[in-house]
């Protein structure tokens, strides 16, 4: 098979895995690359209507490419709401992704056990969940703090820890998490906690 066959196959094939992407950021850069090698490929075919059609797609992925990672830290993108930690829609919620949670906190026994809880919104998306309990003297414990597959390549608990004040009424001066899996470790770090040796990972509350 020709060289330049291979790469106009390996277009195509990055643009079909990329549909199966849950993460909105990975579909995109994938989707990106794809159609940028099936445009070329088309290009040198002189296949002119499907070398335009990728040349569009290419030129919409790098506009969400830019929102999404410009939109990452911005605050009037993501709000946080805070709600009761019985309250129907976060039971809703933690139980549709169930699955998900027990593979990062097997230990969250429910949101029963917070005394706070947040959602994390982008527009009318929920896209994390962080539930909190009273531990004393001013610290609070982490016992949920989860994204959804979607928005797994940004870090929008910072919403919570940094920039939206919803702490600042709680009293508590630290935050600390004890993590049962250590793909949260990055994460973590990305949101401004520090790990001490005993594994326990901590943060002052933001004011």
């Amino acid at each position: 098979m020709p060289l330049l066959e291979i790469i106009g196959w390996t277009g195509s094939v990055l643009v079909v895995v990329s549909l199966m992407q849950a993460r909105v950021l990975r579909f995109r850069v994938l989707n990106l690359v794809g159609s940028l090698i099936a445009t070329g490929y088309n290009l040198w075919a002189d296949i002119w209507p499907f070398a335009a059609m990728n040349g569009v797609i290419a030129i919409i992925d790098l506009y969400w490419i830019w929102r999404l990672l410009r939109e990452r830290h911005d605050a009037d993108a993501y709000q946080v709401i805070e709600v009761g930690p019985s309250e129907a829609y976060l039971r809703h919620v933690t139980g549709v992704h169930a699955e998900d949670i027990a593979r990062f906190y097997p230990n969250f026994a429910g949101e029963a056990d917070g005394t706070w809880a947040y959602l994390v919104l982008r527009g009318d998306e929920t896209v994390g969940v962080v539930v909190l309990r009273d531990a004393g003297d001013g610290v609070g414990e982490v016992l949920l703090d989860y994204v959804t597959p979607r928005f797994r390549d940004f870090a929008p608990g910072e919403f919570v820890y940094r920039r939206s004040g919803a702490l600042s009424a709680t009293g508590l001066r630290e935050l600390t998490v004890v993590p049962r899996h250590s793909d949260v470790d990055p994460y973590l770090s990305r949101v401004g906690f520090r790990r001490d040796p005993d594994g326990t990972w901590r943060r002052p509350v933001a004011r």
